[in-house]
């Protein structure tokens, strides 16, 4: 009995194994792949700024279909091929337990050819502990940083380049949700080693939150400008705000980015007249007739009272995508100072594509964005820089409270 049962399991096993594998049609696989790279050639608004070449992605890609067996390695093949761009802002519209995530709470710049770490998501992590800003990368999971960049599952781009290195490695430190994330770190004394996975990153359950200190309004985004009920929110906070010296909005928690009509909302409770904020170009081309460029300025309107005392916009990497554009429009409308270091470098305006063949879809850039003084949204850089060199204190939130301050002098 025991041995036809244990028949019956293995007969079971292999009817469910060849069931998974001979529903993966590859035929269809390739169209989605001929379809996806048309796509992008015709429509990725900066992929003569990549340098990556189109064709060796479709040999590359093209080999790689006869082994795909499972419905994750078909999830992971689409993921795979857009982060030949290393573009941040090109991603499926779904993932699996073994894709990468999208960014981590530390970033690392490439200097002098080595991995430092120069950010820290300071104001929304609860345990980072020590002080790691300026260390040196080594080692991801026991293994050194040069040859874990060599595997990343790329083939097209151009792994020696600064650029292209520099984001390797920050989807590196997202790491896969499946896989461990332990840092081996240099610093000026001593070896440090740090487990990402065990990072606790602040719960934020409200979209907005409000205070007042010595006389000066602080409002939290909560990652939530996507969410166009935060309008309602963000207008009654600041209500009880009207009559502060001065109003800070944190947007350094505006990682997934949001929506132009939530940020529309926000920065039209500051200006008395309507005022541009943020450039768009793109190029359009119809049934194979000649490319034409596109080119258009956006406005907001004022909306209800305004409030008209001094506003200082925080910013830092995990300001993202529409979080960026806010700040920039603040500033286009002459109506904020910007505080903080470089943004999440999100680029560009979206646009959601479907596969012929696939459940899922995927984002392209479609449209450059650009500050009203004509710097590319992805390029801006906060006129109040700083330089983080500590995760013990905020220094960009002191920073803000003090040009507030001198602003009323």
């Amino acid at each position: 009995m025991k041995k036809l049962i244990l028949s019956f399991i293995i007969i079971l096993n292999f009817s469910c194994a060849y069931s998974q594998n001979t529903s993966i049609d590859q035929v269809k696989i390739k169209e989605d792949l001929n379809e996806i790279l048309n796509n992008l050639s015709q429509y990725y608004v900066y992929l003569q700024e990549k340098n990556v070449d189109l064709n060796c992605i479709r040999a590359s890609y093209e080999k790689q279909i006869p082994n795909i067996q499972t419905d994750e390695q078909t999830v992971l093949f689409f993921e795979y091929l857009l982060n030949e761009f290393y573009d941040s802002h090109l991603i499926l519209n779904t993932n699996r337990n073994s894709s990468f995530r999208l960014y981590s709470p530390i970033y690392v710049t490439i200097k002098k050819g080595k991995p430092i770490v120069s950010n820290v998501w300071q104001s929304q992590l609860e345990n980072i502990g020590q002080n790691i800003i300026g260390a040196e990368l080594l080692k991801v999971n026991g293994t050194a940083i040069n040859t874990v960049i060599e595997q990343f599952p790329t083939h097209c781009s151009n792994k020696k380049s600064k650029n292209v290195r520099e984001w390797i490695v920050n989807k590196i430190l997202a790491g896969r949700y499946n896989q461990p994330r332990i840092l081996t770190l240099k610093s000026e004394s001593n070896i440090i080693e740090i487990d990402l996975n065990k990072l606790q990153i602040k719960p934020t359950t409200e979209l907005l939150t409000s205070t007042i200190e010595n006389g000066i309004g602080i409002i939290r985004i909560n990652n939530a400008l996507g969410n166009n009920s935060l309008i309602n929110q963000f207008d009654n906070a600041l209500e009880n705000l009207m009559s502060t010296k001065g109003l800070i909005i944190d947007l350094r928690n505006t990682v997934d980015g949001g929506n132009s009509y939530v940020a529309r909302g926000i920065m039209s409770r500051f200006i008395k007249e309507t005022k541009p904020y943020q450039k768009h170009w793109t190029v359009e081309q119809y049934d194979g007739n000649p490319k034409i460029e596109r080119s258009w300025t956006e406005y907001v309107s004022p909306r209800k009272e305004q409030y008209k005392n001094p506003v200082v916009i925080l910013v830092g990497r995990w300001t993202g995508s529409m979080g960026e554009g806010l700040a920039i429009g603040f500033e286009g409308m002459e109506r904020a100072e910007i505080v903080g270091s470089e943004m999440e470098r999100l680029a560009g305006e979206m646009s959601g594509f479907s596969f012929k063949n696939q459940t899922f879809g995927y984002r392209l850039s479609t449209a450059k964005l650009f500050h009203v003084n004509g710097t590319p949204r992805e390029q801006y850089v906060p006129t109040n820089y700083v330089k983080q060199s500590t995760s013990e204190k905020d220094e960009t939130l002191e920073k803000g409270i003090e040009l507030i301050n001198k602003n009323l002098e």
